[in-house]
């Protein structure tokens, strides 16, 4: 691959064979997402990139196919089962199997409890947490038969400490923790590995609604007086992926930069 490829991809600093492996990333439109389907291309996997909308993934396609790399737009709806499994039996028959998830759909509704509606905590435990559970139920039949896959789940250090305003998402995160460190004791026997990694603030769409204000307290906060970057949270998702990471399961891998301690 060239130097362009290389940088049009985005080079982790983390180089690993994925050559000839399939991946699902949900949630691959833009920022986090988009920086884990770039990372895992680079290595070599056909990827498969995951949003509600197919024209909001031209972007992230476009860039992967620009750096020599494969790559195709799916629409779903990650809260319904049947476009769930459409996506992840389509995926499977196009490239023959499935070795990758990636669960990192993931929304906001932000507000305090008193006032947070039913759809605010619907919306985001059926997206954040019924949308993990849907493809990775889906995903798991394909990896069972082929006794080899690796399913990594976007948490949040909100769903390990919570975080005021978020009770419907910390909550959604903590049982992302939830449901990877129990199907990991479901699927090891299989060689079928699940881990979650757990962000803290990173430079990306989602967290620049907070504010320049809120953004440079949290700075104050974090230890290394700095948000992370996606790239950085898409380097960890790319070891859990490679072979390199097969002996580690039920873990979650927190990134940042010292804020949990």
């Amino acid at each position: 691959m060239s130097d362009s490829a290389a940088v049009a991809l985005g080079d982790l600093g983390l180089h690993v064979d994925l050559k000839g492996q399939t991946a699902i990333v949900t949630g691959a439109s833009q920022g986090l997402g988009r920086a884990m389907a770039m990372g895992l291309a680079r290595q070599g996997a056909k990827v498969a990139c995951v949003a509600r909308s197919a024209d909001k993934l031209a972007a992230t396609v476009s860039a992967i196919v620009a750096g020599g790399g494969e790559a195709e737009a799916f629409s779903c709806d990650v809260k319904s089962r049947e476009s769930v499994e459409s996506v992840v039996d389509g995926v499977a028959d196009k490239w023959g199997k499935l070795d990758i998830l990636v669960n990192n759909a993931g929304v906001t509704r932000d507000t305090l409890l008193p006032r947070m509606t039913d759809d605010d905590w619907d919306e985001v435990l059926n997206t954040n947490l019924r949308g993990a559970f849907l493809f990775s139920r889906a995903a798991s039949r394909h990896m069972m038969r082929a006794r080899y896959g690796r399913i990594i789940n976007i948490a949040s250090v909100s769903g390990l400490i919570g975080n005021p305003g978020q009770t419907n998402y910390s909550a959604s995160k903590a049982g992302l923790i939830g449901l990877t460190r129990s199907l990991s004791r479901e699927l090891a026997g299989r060689k079928v590995t699940i881990n979650a990694v757990a962000p803290g603030f990173i430079a990306s769409e989602m967290t620049q609604v907070l504010g320049p204000v809120v953004l440079e307290e949290a700075k104050k906060r974090i230890p290394a007086k700095r948000l992370g970057t996606p790239e950085e949270v898409a380097a960890c998702v790319v070891f859990l992926a490679s072979s390199a990471a097969s002996y580690i399961t039920g873990q979650v891998l927190t990134v940042d930069g010292g804020l949990t301690g």
